[in-house]
């Protein structure tokens, strides 16, 4: 019998991760998520913000978020990983319609077979 073990999940794959993210690059992000990944956002109706569940959904709303802040930035990203847990923290900044946004928040990750199975976001409202 032959017993296959997941790769660990490390603060430097996601750093690579926060990288792919501030270069836009969808398919290198798509290559962190695991088969079956989930995304829940920062808002929506649900108590768990919008969620979007499998690859085709979560890429789609990956790319809705460059499309709406074309100039999209994560900066002083820190990283944690506890077994199949995981935390960012970041500031996000961009532009949205001409308004920039700048917001410090964190993604809350799960963690199955060595990639990422849950992404939760979360960030502080501004109150302008």
């Amino acid at each position: 019998m032959t017993t296959t073990v997941a790769p660990a999940v490390t603060v430097e794959m996601l750093e690579r991760f926060g990288d792919a993210w501030n270069r836009h690059d969808v398919d290198t992000i798509m290559s962190y998520m695991d088969a079956s990944c989930v995304f829940e956002t920062t808002a929506g109706r649900e108590p768990c913000g919008t969620r979007y569940e499998g690859r085709e959904r979560v890429r789609q709303a990956f790319e809705r978020v460059f499309a709406m802040f074309p100039d999209a930035r994560f900066a002083d990203a820190r990283h944690f990983v506890a077994g199949d847990r995981g935390l960012s923290e970041w500031r996000f900044t961009g532009t949205r319609d001409g308004v920039k946004l700048e917001v410090d928040g964190c993604d809350v990750f799960t963690f199955r077979n060595g990639r990422i199975a849950v992404k939760s976001s979360y960030f502080k409202q501004r109150i302008a």
